[in-house]
């Protein structure tokens, strides 16, 4: 038969490569409507830092986005590390470009003298006394420590060597005239520009043990990698008595240096070779040891070989000594953990962890403290007869507190939950400073009381709480609770003894601000120590409320639905829908139904907010609940597509039911796992109208050894991996998909060619599809263009599918797909 090429069929064939050549080469970032944009664009709020006192704020104007420019700079990605080599820095951190201080008491705000012209602060620590705060300043060639003296209100500058900031902290106290810091090591090897051949080929090899390792990126690939790590990631350790700065020790790749409480000893982790090719730094081979001050040895602790090769499971650990920590209410005393259990989780056992001590000058072997029957988590000390122990599992969901007593070693079970029941949590222990500047739980004279603040959570959402805990009656008394209409939590202590704490608080429509409160009258003192405005004018007048809703199988779910300012049911209708959510696993159904955050808080947007779109005209519910629930013996994705149908459905049933959504112009969207729940309703539902899936991850035989909350491996459960990735159900994928992720992704797992990989098998199966790159942008975005771009992408994909698309068959009326 013979082609009949028509002129007309000339014009069209020539028309589908235009639009073709369009969609594959439209390189200009675009931006947004201007309401999204000026959203998008708003000042940041102030952080600020205030004295134990309330006498003195340090109020800190953040930066805004950066630019594409600062993120093309030289960037080395290695052994899970971003670094800025030009200044021996992190490359992608963000800054604070003011300082002020304020006199609480007066009101008065004093500009600081000295500081640098183009400031770009981080670190801010208070010195002991608070009679002044140092903070690090970064250039483009070098780190800077600066200190600020508050009565001069004056900055001076400390380090005369540029620092390393590379690894670990940045800079300590070691009391009120002493600065400990790592500063760039002199003397290194300049190393070679990485040669054009190699020398031979690059070599892995493992033998012994099942070596499982998570997927990482960023890793070192080959010698060169190798060389580069051990260079930018060697420092110095140095002392500024805030007039001359002293070099300690010797150069060596410090992963962490940590000051006694008493200012005496140092604790010391240091990298040593061979360096992993599988994991990150830091699980690289590490010596840990006690130094003097001046850098003396003192004593090795532990010489720790490379965790790869370990047991990777949640509740897993490594079968050396880990958790190396000063304890906070002695002079100079080393708490440690070692496994039980040979460090696998899902083993039988007595007892899965033993606490160890050892005194930083003593030869004596450790003692141990105690044994935990779960995982040991953390441990908050009092003094020498109260300290609290958490441990926990995460296959059981189950997480315990105790009380430790170490005068006589026992430990005596407080309260246990489910990690997963926020309406049964006792909260965090209030803590204040002891006579070494170190954080210690405030109890009462006779320590038998202690002071909690909690969330809150209840059925009426969060409503912040602080409660007093009596150790002999074993009950507790809610001393103080938020009122509504005000969100409002305590985030400082003045004086717990006389109940004087500093407070934050906020309202739907209050931008959030600081008190002074009395806690026993239950008042507040004077006005506002900060007087921060609403930087969002363009929501005045949206309506937010938390709509609480059932599933098919009657679970309660909630989420924050957002509808246009000026908005009318009768007048205007039922409005198109944007859903965003995140799953979240969950072993029991009465946990996955309690409600989740506050109906009163301050509504804040950052760039991966879908709340946007409340502007454009669409009904917005954000933090929907996407619970996934396994019971009686199931693991949670035992039933992962099925759970996810009734949760989207209940969601669009209940705005429809309101009559405040068109239940036929629905879109779906999420972020990392929340991108992974989209394409998979997409995939096995046609509840939509369109997704929008952002840094996901899509096929799940790419991240064999676990992802999320499954802790199986794809060989334990292969057909629960196959039925969850939405790559292998690509060809059912027809409704208009947005893809985006960051080229330069870091996350586990999120590997950029998932999404390149899922594009190409819904586009062969010709879906409607669209990918974009966003430029040096790692899992979340930074650039101002990336992100406003990346908003002009979403707005276009929701008012051409969503807003006003195409008619076709009712999205309700289809409803599954498929299980």
């Amino acid at each position: 038969m013979k082609c009949m090429f028509t002129a007309r069929n000339m014009i069209v064939f020539f028309s589908m490569l235009s639009i073709e050549a369009l969609a594959q080469g439209e390189a200009s970032y675009k931006i947004p409507p201007k309401a999204i944009m000026d959203l998008a664009l708003a000042k940041p709020t102030p952080l600020v830092s205030i004295d134990h006192n309330a006498s003195w704020m340090i109020i800190m104007e953040r930066s805004g986005y950066t630019t594409i420019e600062a993120l093309a700079e030289p960037e080395l990605r290695i052994a899970g590390l971003r670094i800025n080599p030009a200044n021996f820095s992190p490359s992608r951190s963000t800054y604070f470009t003011r300082l002020q201080l304020k006199n609480i008491k007066t009101k008065e705000v004093f500009e600081i003298a000295g500081l640098p012209e183009k400031l770009k602060a981080g670190s801010l620590q208070w010195s002991p006394d608070e009679s002044q705060f140092a903070f690090t300043n970064n250039t483009p060639d070098k780190v800077e420590l600066y200190r600020v003296s508050v009565p001069e209100k004056k900055a001076y500058k400390v380090n005369k060597a540029p620092l390393h900031t590379v690894m670990g902290s940045s800079f300590s106290w070691a009391g009120n005239g002493t600065l400990l810091y790592k500063v760039v090591a002199s003397g290194l090897k300049v190393l070679k520009l990485k040669p054009s051949a190699p020398k031979g080929p690059n070599i892995q090899e493992y033998k012994g043990q099942a070596g499982a390792s998570r997927t990482y990126e960023d890793l070192i690939k080959n010698p060169h990698d190798e060389a580069l790590f051990q260079y930018y990631a060697t420092s110095q350790i140095a002392k500024s008595d805030l007039a001359s700065e002293m070099l300690i020790g010797a150069p060596a790749i410090y992963s962490d240096i940590d000051i006694s409480p008493d200012n005496n000893y140092l604790l010391l982790q240091r990298i040593k070779k061979p360096f992993s090719y599988l994991i990150p730094h830091y699980g690289f081979p590490k010596t840990i040891e006690v130094a003097g001050m001046n850098g003396d040895p003192v004593k090795i602790l532990a010489d720790n070989p490379s965790s790869e090769g370990s047991p990777i499971g949640f509740d897993d650990v490594v079968t050396f000594s880990r958790e190396f920590n000063w304890r906070n209410d002695e002079p100079a005393t080393i708490y440690f953990v070692k496994a039980l259990d040979k460090g696998m989780g899902r083993s039988k056992a007595d007892y899965r962890d033993a606490v160890f001590s050892t005194v930083a000058n003593s030869h004596e072997p450790p003692r141990e403290l105690f044994k935990t029957k779960m995982r040991f988590n953390r441990i908050q000390w009092a003094n020498n007869h109260f300290a609290l122990v958490y441990e926990d599992m995460n296959a059981t969901r189950r997480t315990r507190m105790e009380i430790f007593d170490p005068s006589t070693g026992k430990l005596d079970s407080l309260f246990e939950r489910s990690s997963n029941d926020a309406y049964s949590n006792l909260g965090m222990p209030v803590m204040v400073k002891n006579q070494y500047n170190r954080n210690v739980i405030w109890t009462s004279k006779d320590n038998q009381q202690f002071l909690l603040t909690s969330e809150g959570a209840s059925s009426e959402g969060s409503m912040p709480l602080i409660q007093s805990y009596d150790l002999k009656s074993r009950k507790a008394q809610v001393l103080w609770r938020c009122q509504a209409p005000f969100y409002e939590t305590v985030v400082d202590v003045i004086d717990p003894a006389k109940m004087i704490f500093i407070t934050s608080r906020e309202s739907q429509t209050e931008a959030p601000n600081y008190y002074v409160r009395d806690l026993r009258k239950k008042s507040l003192i004077g006005t506002p120590i900060t007087d921060f405005k609403n930087p969002y004018a363009e929501l005045e007048g949206v309506r937010k409320q938390k709509i609480s809703y059932k599933r098919a199988d009657s679970i309660q779910l909630t989420a924050d639905l957002y509808l246009p300012k000026d908005y009318e049911v009768k007048k205007d209708g039922a409005l198109p829908v944007v859903i965003w959510a995140y799953p979240r696993e969950y072993k029991s159904a009465a946990d996955a139904a309690q409600v989740r955050g506050s109906k009163y808080s301050f509504t804040r947007i950052n760039y991966g907010s879908p709340i946007f779109w409340v502007t454009q005209g669409y009904a917005v519910m954000d933090n929907t609940e996407m619970p996934i629930v396994g019971e009686a013996g199931k693991e949670p994705n035992d039933n992962f597509i099925p759970q996810l149908y009734l949760n989207a459905h209940a969601a669009i049933q209940a705005v429809a039911k309101m009559g405040v959504g068109d239940s036929n112009r629905v879109a779906v969207g999420g972020h990392s796992y929340g991108a992974f729940m989209t394409a998979n309703l997409l995939a096995h539902t046609r509840l939509f109208k369109a997704g929008i899936a952002r840094s996901g991850a899509y096929n799940r035989t790419l991240t064999p050894f676990g992802f999320q909350a499954e802790e199986r491996t794809y060989w334990q459960a292969p057909e629960v991996y196959y039925k969850m990735s939405p790559f292998n159900y690509a060809d059912s994928i027809k409704t208009p998909l947005l893809m985006i992720h960051g080229e330069a992704d870091n996350n586990s797992g999120t590997f950029p060619i998932q999404s390149e990989r899922l594009y190409n098998a819904v586009k062969g199966h010709g879906g409607t599809v669209r990918l974009i790159f966003l430029p040096f942008e790692s899992h979340g975005y930074a650039a101002r263009e990336n992100i406003l771009h990346m908003l002009w992408e979403q707005h276009n994909w929701l008012d051409q599918y969503v807003k006003n698309p195409k008619k076709e068959a009712s999205a309700e009326g289809q409803g599954k797909k498929a299980m």
